[in-house]
């Protein structure tokens, strides 16, 4: 004697209907071959506080030099879905590093000539895509011999469902990189890190 359940899914075949496991099934398969996504941040976008922050500076200018992280990375799993990734496939820390040149130039604070040399260390970069959170730290050495070092916590609304989880957790990142720079530009001890 069978279960009900088995019963019910060997006349749903007879009568010509796939059971739902079969069904279920099939769609476990074709996502499993389909393979995973990638999901890419958005490409860094000028914030407007932290170039006003950066005029400050009143004429100041640095060079950037390189910026390292503990882990260099170009991804980042996210759930079994797929990797988040930077849009031109750098490291997490060189995106950091373009986005604070790009600032620099906008608020006429960088030149290649200046005396003064500021490198970076992306001290963390991790997400949570199912609380919605990004944290990242930076460290920024200068020549002169000081530093200075920002952390960033900055929540995104996340989702249970992977795809849609992941592809939030990505268009985050640009935004916590904006609001990391804007801390490390914004602190008081900035400027000692631009003077001789």
């Amino acid at each position: 004697m069978t279960d009900g359940f088995a019963s019910q899914g060997i006349r749903a075949t007879r009568s010509g209907k796939q059971p739902k496991s079969k069904i279920g099934l099939v769609l476990m398969i074709a996502a499993a071959l389909g393979g995973c996504s990638t999901y890419a941040a958005q490409r860094y976008s000028i914030s407007a506080d932290n170039v006003t922050a950066l005029r400050s500076l009143n004429g100041q200018t640095v060079t950037v030099g390189p910026f390292t992280s503990a882990k260099p990375a170009t991804e980042i799993g996210c759930r079994a879905v797929g990797p988040i990734k930077t849009p031109d496939g750098e490291t997490f820390s060189e995106y950091v590093r373009k986005a604070f040149i790009d600032e620099l130039k906008i608020a006429n604070a960088y030149s290649e000539a200046s005396p003064t040399v500021l490198t970076g260390v992306l001290d963390q970069a991790n997400f949570s895509s199912m609380n919605g959170g990004w944290d990242l730290g930076l460290t920024l050495k200068s020549s002169n011999g000081r530093s200075l070092a920002v952390t960033e916590h900055y929540v995104f609304t996340s989702s249970w469902f992977g795809e849609t989880a992941c592809n939030q957790t990505a268009q985050a990142m640009m935004p916590a990189v904006q609001n990391l720079i804007g801390k490390a530009v914004k602190s008081p001890q900035f400027r000692g890190l631009v003077g001789p």
